[in-house]
């Protein structure tokens, strides 16, 4: 009896054995839940990703002056090179004029030394002083010419203001935050997939992906993929782009990133 019994159990054993779903099916009778579980905690997670621009900065003040002019107001939109913000430089511009007059005077001077020198009315020391001089003006000149040069900040790209963090009027020292701006041409997505998904994974894939405050889907492909892979998570970040002009999509919004792996599709 006991012999049938053991014969009993081992058949059933392997008949068990041999009925064992594969990794990743539906188990008969078994929630779906704990087969979930067993996938990378990664992959178990809604995969959520933010619109950034891409390209943004801020503006800063280099030199210390009044805020004479914001041509382009919050959200207001501008191309490369266009004026972002105007400085009253009436003070710098009168150093500049100073400069510029004692440079005419030293090199009047020099001029003079030199035929003087020709004459042998004075000796080489002056005019080496005199062209001293000539060059210490020139170069104050040059100097002023830099700091008016900074009185006026042109857009490095073409973009939105995001956020102005100053007005009219109001004086700024060097180094002061003037303005957020931010180039929204493309929006890109970055965010952290299973570090399994580089077997197949390359740039040029499509996807899509949905944003909440829009309530729709878009497309998109991946642009970019990390140079490492994190080994705690065993993720990777990648960069996607919309693909697409979509005017109602702004940065900052989020969403959902709807991306199947080959093998379960």
């Amino acid at each position: 009896m006991r012999r049938l019994l053991a014969v009993s159990f081992l058949l059933a054993g392997a008949q068990s054995w041999a009925q064992a779903p594969a990794p990743g099916s539906k188990v008969p009778g078994v929630p779906p839940s704990a087969v979930e579980a067993a996938r990378p905690a990664l992959e178990r997670q809604e995969i959520r990703a933010q619109l950034l621009p891409r390209r943004y900065t801020t503006i800063a003040a280099e030199i210390g002056a009044k805020v004479n002019r914001l041509p382009v107001s919050e959200g207001g939109a501008f191309k490369a090179g266009q004026l972002l913000v105007g400085f009253d430089c009436s003070l710098q511009q009168a150093q500049l004029q100073k400069a510029q007059a004692e440079l005419d005077g030293a090199e009047q001077t020099h001029s003079t030394n030199v035929r003087l020198l020709e004459l042998n009315s004075v000796g080489q020391l002056e005019v080496d002083l005199s062209k001293a001089a000539q060059n210490k003006f020139r170069a104050e000149v040059g100097a002023n010419k830099a700091v008016l040069a900074k009185c006026g900040i042109a857009a490095p790209f073409s973009g939105r203001v995001a956020e102005q963090k100053v007005r009219e009027q109001q004086f700024v020292q060097p180094g002061q935050a003037l303005l957020d701006i931010l180039d929204d041409s493309v929006l890109e997505l970055e965010f952290l997939v299973p570090s399994r998904w580089l077997s197949w994974l390359r740039t040029g894939a499509r996807f899509e992906v949905q944003i909440d405050e829009t309530r729709k889907t878009y497309p998109a492909k991946f642009i970019r993929i990390g140079a490492r892979v994190d080994p705690v998570s065993q993720s990777v970040k990648v960069a996607a782009a919309i693909d697409g002009k979509f005017p109602e999509l702004m940065a900052g919004m989020s969403g959902k990133v709807l991306v199947t792996p080959p093998a379960e599709r």
